[in-house]
């Protein structure tokens, strides 16, 4: 994702998937913890729908609108946390499995199953939250 983009100038852009489908509207962006970089941007998926968990790395601004590489059907199927409350831990982590995403990081702490490791604060604020 392109880190020079406000994260709150994204609410509201149309999103796309991997084929140019329509998925929907983006609702919120959510920051790292740690780095205070947009990871996830809620997308409204229809107007009486929920909102699905999109990853902002790797997908790509084009023009006025975001584009997921993924396909429609797998974003809609993505776990459904709600919106407007920080992504726990264990949340974020069954996003990052559910797209297949890596979730190493050369300086973050081990975390594995029975180890939380120290990184476990480091997921998921709202953008424009002071949380």
């Amino acid at each position: 994702m392109q880190t020079d983009i406000d994260p709150r100038s994204l609410i509201g852009r149309k999103a796309f998937d991997r084929n140019g489908a329509k998925i929907g509207t983006i609702d919120e962006v959510y920051l790292d913890d740690a780095t205070g970089e947009p990871e996830w941007a809620a997308v409204r998926t229809g107007l009486f729908s929920r909102d699905a968990f999109v990853p902002l790395e790797p997908s790509k601004m084009v023009g006025e609108s975001l584009h997921i590489p993924y396909d429609r059907k797998l974003i809609k199927d993505a776990p459904d946390f709600g919106v407007g409350r920080h992504l726990s831990p264990e949340q974020e982590l069954q996003l990052y499995h559910h797209y297949r995403l890596d979730i190493s990081s050369p300086d973050s702490d081990a975390v594995s199953p029975g180890n939380s490791g120290t990184s476990d604060t480091d997921f998921g604020k709202i953008a424009g939250s002071e949380d």
